[in-house]
């Protein structure tokens, strides 16, 4: 009977780059930068890394459909790596592939990283999936907008709920306000400026009730862990280790789309992804348990719902817990501590890492000015494609053996 991943696999190294418009640098620059402070971090030479899983959304830009930028990158020596992709669960798709690596016992230490470059598009928002989008491309892409789509969660969470328009707009704005506060302090971060509720309330609408504020930027970033067995970890030295407690996928299977019984204020596949972690983990009360999210607040209204869709809100009370600042980095249940996707800024392929590795120095105290009080475990969320059609990945850490 499968027995899960909880303590098999710790992290003893971590990276990320700074993230932003990078005009500096190309999407192997991205790359070294993240690598250089994991191997550093991690304490052990490149040819100790034994397989590589690499993480890119949109291939044809930059790094090609191929695994070889990244191995020509780092002048890895000649080892397996697969090139994954998930849409935005990608980076935590290579996340979830060198963990099982070392959890199956076919390698002793890997590398997972993700890498995305796309400001060099000259588009101001994310490029077209092209084929590889299948169903998406034909069934969605030419009769909405993101923001357009991801809106009408805010008009189903009020109806199905009877939450006001007005009540709807200020929890959403909050959720932006708080993380343009934590982004104000994170260096690595694209956005680094707080912005007041009156800003946010009074910004230009993109697709009601989401604003200018609601909704966030494209990136260019790269960022990357190093994961091996507890055993070999504590015999390089380390001493606190971090280590995974779960890593999970879910995957819808249309059924959202095309049936009346959905109603369109949650996502399936998070609800199922989290019930999931949660058993594989051992976590019983995930509001009292969890510790800090990291969650994939591509729109503020995203963000909100999957409060409730990881069952640390109640259904219906999401916007209020956001409101009486449950999820500011004061409240109970901190989350996008670093800014998340609306403030560090979402490279597709390196979103999942960059939030595992939020987490990570959270855990070993190395946050700086956003550091929370003793956190036990960090969970961090990702959701790729649209409300109902997607892919929702999630991975929990924390100490080893606690």
């Amino acid at each position: 009977m499968a027995s899960g991943i909880r303590d098999k696999v710790a992290i003893i190294g971590m990276g990320c780059s700074r993230f932003g418009e990078r005009w500096d640098v190309g999407a192997e620059g991205l790359i070294v930068e993240a690598f250089q402070e994991a191997i550093a971090d991690a304490g052990i030479e490149k040819n100790d890394i034994q397989a590589a899983w690499y993480g890119v959304c949109v291939e044809e830009i930059n790094v090609g459909k191929s695994a070889t930028s990244l191995g020509v990158a780092l002048r890895l020596p000649n080892i397996p790596i697969t090139r994954v992709e998930n849409f935005c669960a990608t980076g935590t798709e290579a996340f979830r592939g060198a963990v099982y690596g070392v959890a199956s016992g076919a390698y002793d230490i890997c590398l997972a990283q993700g890498v995305e470059k796309l400001k060099d598009t000259g588009y101001g928002g994310l490029p077209s999936w092209g084929s590889s989008a299948g169903t998406l491309n034909w069934q969605v892409f030419p009769n909405a907008t993101a923001p357009g789509l991801f809106a009408q969660l805010a008009s189903a969470y009020g109806a199905k709920f009877k939450v006001s328009n007005d009540d709807i707009k200020r929890a959403i704005a909050h959720v932006s306000w708080k993380s343009h506060q934590n982004g104000a302090l994170n260096p690595k971060a694209h956005l680094r400026k707080a912005v007041s509720m009156d800003q946010i309330m009074a910004s230009p609408i993109i697709a009601w009730p989401l604003g200018l504020f609601d909704c966030c930027g494209v990136s260019d970033g790269s960022a990357c862990a190093i994961v091996t067995t507890p055993e070999i970890a504590q015999k390089l030295g380390k001493k606190d280790l971090i280590s995974v407690k779960a890593v999970q996928l879910s995957v819808s299977n249309g059924y959202e789309g095309g049936f009346n019984e959905w109603d369109g204020e949650h996502f399936v596949t998070a609800s199922k992804c989290s019930t999931a972690a949660y058993k594989e983990a051992g976590i019983k009360n995930p509001k009292e348990e969890i510790s800090m999210i990291e969650v994939h607040d591509c729109f503020s209204i995203t963000e909100l719902v999957t409060y409730e869709d990881l069952h640390i809100s109640e259904p219906g009370n999401a916007w209020k817990d956001a409101l009486n600042g449950m999820y500011d980095r004061d409240g109970k249940t901190p989350s996008q501590i670093d800014g998340g996707l609306k403030c560090f800024g979402h490279p597709i392929g390196a979103s999942g890492l960059r939030m595992i590795y939020e987490m990570y120095l959270q855990l070993l105290g190395r946050a700086g000015d956003r550091q929370l009080k003793d956190p036990r475990y960090g969970l961090t969320h990702n959701l790729g494609g649209f409300p109902h059609q997607n892919v929702c990945a999630i991975s929990i850490i924390g100490k080893y053996g606690k």
